[in-house]
């Protein structure tokens, strides 16, 4: 699943870090806090590695 904003990939990438014990669980805040515990390492990784190239900073709710 790819990530539809950047600061979406960016929150996947903190979580996919704390999941592999790079850095602190207690650190994360937020959406990467929620991340970390509801998806694999598998998922993490593939939205994590997603391109920032042309996605908007935050997903717009429309």
């Amino acid at each position: 699943m790819p990530a539809t904003s950047k600061a979406q990939q960016k929150a996947a990438g903190a979580a996919l870090s704390a999941k592999r014990g790079e850095t602190k669980k207690s650190d994360l805040k937020g959406a990467s806090k929620s991340m970390e515990k509801s998806m694999s390492e598998k998922e993490l990784s593939d939205m994590a590695s997603t391109r920032r190239e042309g996605k908007p900073e935050h997903k717009s709710d429309a």
